[in-house]
């Protein structure tokens, strides 16, 4: 008896210790965590209760609190919807969103930072106001991505390739979050549903988040520079030049989007290649890499890696377990390649920075209401995917594609842009994705970009990377360089 007491015993004690270690985890260890999580919409309506901080571009307010004559004491308001992608919204009703979630400690004030803010707010009995948050963006910047854009779906993002700032970041269609962030219930739900039921989905980030895209021939830089970091390759290494090539174990056919030879030699050597972003010949790089080298270098980059701006960034992905007819299609880009704008843009940063891959950072600063600073994030470095040497290669490669190749129309009267392009296809059904990524001045490299326009930009037929894509960067460019 005494022998199964004792047992009875031990299981109850390690019953009690468990949930004292769970209730530790909550209480103490998980308490940011938690109180940040977009789900927790306790937390929001706990946050009604203060004044909750501004989220500033440039010294003006893009989102802050008014008060409000109802039990929630301060509404929420938004000035501009081309900052509706990054702000996201805050609703009593629906949670938050955007910076509204990442940044949501510092703006409602309960950061541990703000701690002795905390305290005096006990003792004195008056509510903790909220810390100003500084974005990184340039307010001009940011509007000459809008406009660059015009009636596109789609979206761009621009970062600082030294520091990892991120100065532009615009998706279209973007939402008027005053719709979202009202006091009445019915009337909030109204507004939602209907911005849900868009099918241009508005409310995605599409920068960072949502489904995704098919790269297309942007992709090359990730093989180009897979194949330069093996050091079997080099710029001017060269390959045959079909005008066509057979999946390997298949009966399809890859063809240059010209259905012609790339050029008129029987060989044809990368940087060229590149240049007028031939696909045959990337194919042969790609079978000859192997996809585990390829996976590799897209690895190196980021690929299936979180990343946080502070948003989270949703990962992209290249696929595993390939036959050679999926790694050919992969090596241009199609098959089951995903990537986000913000990845593409990392990538070109890196290229423009000799190698180096700065941490994408939408934080300037966060200002407490006492003025003194909580945060100030310093460039950091994330990565180096590739070699100084590696990244000159590339470089020269952009650079030729922008200045006699299919990225022509991304220039700049005066200064020198790197660019690629890409036409990323998505099924016979559907229209093409088109893509632009690069960096302005090749020299001394200010901004670098990704941006990609949906659904063919309205067309059937007709529509490139170069056609469609490329004059928005370089409308965007002008804006930055004059």
């Amino acid at each position: 008896m005494i022998k199964e007491l004792r047992r009875v015993s031990l299981v109850v004690a390690a019953m009690f210790l468990s949930l004292f270690i769970a209730a530790t985890l909550l209480q103490s260890v998980n308490t940011e965590a938690l109180a940040d999580d977009p789900r927790n919409v306790r937390n929001i309506y706990e946050s009604y209760k203060t004044q909750r901080g501004p989220i500033l571009v440039d010294g003006k307010a893009i989102a802050s609190s008014i008060p409000s004559d109802n039990a929630y004491r301060y509404l929420r308001v938004y000035e501009n919807d081309i900052y509706s992608a990054v702000t996201g919204y805050f609703s009593v009703f629906r949670g938050a969103t955007g910076m509204e979630s990442a940044a949501n400690l510092y703006l409602s004030g309960q950061s541990s930072s703000q701690f002795f803010e905390q305290v005096n707010a006990v003792l004195s009995g008056n509510p903790v106001t909220g810390a100003a948050v500084e974005l990184t963006l340039d307010p001009m910047l940011q509007q000459a991505a809008w406009d660059a854009l015009g009636n596109y779906k789609g979206s761009l993002i621009a970062i600082d390739p030294v520091t990892g700032n991120i100065l532009a970041m615009v998706s279209k269609p973007g939402f008027d979050a005053n719709l979202v962030a009202g006091h009445t219930s019915k009337k909030v739900s109204e507004n939602y549903e209907e911005l849900e039921a868009d099918p241009s989905n508005p409310l995605i980030n599409k920068t960072i988040g949502g489904d995704l895209y098919h790269p297309g021939s942007v992709f090359k830089l990730v093989v180009a520079a897979a194949a330069l970091e093996s050091g079997e390759y080099t710029n001017q290494s060269s390959f045959d030049n079909p005008v066509s090539v057979q999946l390997p174990n298949s009966t399809s056919e890859v063809f240059n989007s010209s259905r012609n030879a790339c050029g008129s030699a029987d060989d044809v050597t990368l940087i060229y290649a590149m240049r007028f972003s031939c696909n045959v010949p990337f194919v042969e790089l790609g079978l000859a890499l192997g996809q585990d080298r390829l996976r590799a270098q897209a690895e190196l980059f980021g690929f299936g890696k979180e990343i946080r701006v502070p948003m989270i960034a949703t990962p992209s992905s290249f696929p595993e377990e390939m036959d050679e007819a999926q790694l050919g299609l992969s090596s241009f880009g199609q098959y089951d390649v995903r990537v986000s704008p913000l990845q593409m843009a990392l990538i070109s940063a890196s290229i423009a920075n000799g190698g180096l891959m700065m941490q994408p950072n939408l934080i300037e600063s966060v200002i407490s209401p006492n003025l003194s600073v909580i945060l100030a994030p310093q460039p950091e470095v994330l990565a180096q995917p590739i070699t100084a040497a590696t990244a000159a290669s590339l470089k020269k490669m952009m650079v030729q594609s922008v200045t006699k190749g299919v990225a022509s129309n991304a220039s700049v009267s005066g200064f020198k842009v790197a660019g690629k392009t890409g036409t990323a296809e998505n099924g016979d059904d559907e229209r093409v994705t088109l893509w632009f990524t690069g960096f302005a001045p090749a020299t001394n490299p200010r901004v670098a970009i990704a941006l990609v326009i949906e659904d063919g930009g309205g067309r059937d037929f007709g529509a490139s990377g170069n056609a469609t894509a490329a004059p928005v960067a370089r409308s965007f460019f002008q804006a930055v360089l004059r």
